[in-house]
């Protein structure tokens, strides 16, 4: 059971215009809830949906201490300029804001099982499908994510962007047939939820497309559930 002074958990997603990407997003905030009921877990948006920070922020009760957690695979411009400002304009309360659920070894893991029900062979060719970010910050963290995808699986790993960076995934799949003639080109989206990006990853010209980390269908899977957990329970540490 929550109390009222406990801080409260704020995810803030990137929002998306798609119903399922939507109802997964909420149904990865119950579930947090749900394996963690002493926690007080509030959902917002940094675009497309609302409410937007100030207004999720201005909900929680005055005072009341708040953790804020991006639900975003990589601290680009969300976290950095959106998040950031949101919280510095929080002088009533204490508010922290958390790194980005990326690039963390359980997301990686929960790469690898979105390839297994993809149905990977040894001879397949991977590519790491990446939303992108014009801040290099954020680029790097997703070459992090292709070097530990690419150890996790022992074999080599591309990697091509949705935007914003280059090589972009269409071009970085061709360059992949191109190098392998004749072998699978599988693409593990590295995407939260569904969406208009994997709707982008699934016609980049891949062989096989996993689904992102989310899906509609499913629970959130407990890897993410944890992330999500640790960044909070990580902020308060240095309170105890």
């Amino acid at each position: 059971m929550t109390t009222s002074n406990s801080p409260v958990l704020a995810g803030f997603a990137h929002g998306t215009s798609s119903a399922e990407g939507q109802a997964a997003t909420v149904e990865l905030m119950r579930a947090v809830a749900k394996a963690h009921p002493a926690i007080d877990v509030r959902l917002g948006y940094v675009d497309v949906q609302q409410p937007d920070p100030a207004a999720t922020l201005g909900a929680v009760e005055r005072g009341r201490p708040v953790v804020v957690v991006p639900l975003l695979l990589s601290a680009g411009y969300h976290v950095h300029v959106d998040l950031t400002e949101a919280v510095q304009a929080e002088t009533n309360r204490h508010v922290v804001l958390t790194g980005a659920l990326g690039p963390d070894p359980r997301l990686t893991d929960l790469l690898l099982l979105r390839l297994t029900e993809a149905g990977l062979t040894n001879d397949d060719v991977v590519v790491l499908a990446v939303a992108g970010s014009s801040d290099a910050r954020a680029v790097a963290d997703c070459h992090v994510v292709r070097a530990q995808l690419a150890a996790l699986l022992g074999r080599e790993v591309s990697v091509g962007f949705l935007s914003a960076a280059s090589p972009r995934l269409p071009d970085a799949v061709a360059a992949a047939r191109d190098a392998h003639p004749g072998r699978r080109i599988v693409v593990s989206s590295y995407l939260l939820a569904p969406g208009y990006f994997q709707s982008l990853v699934e016609v980049a010209g891949a062989d096989a497309v996993t689904g992102p980390l989310l899906t509609f269908s499913g629970p959130a899977p407990e890897q993410l559930v944890a992330v999500v957990a640790s960044r909070y329970q990580n902020a308060l540490a240095p309170q105890r």
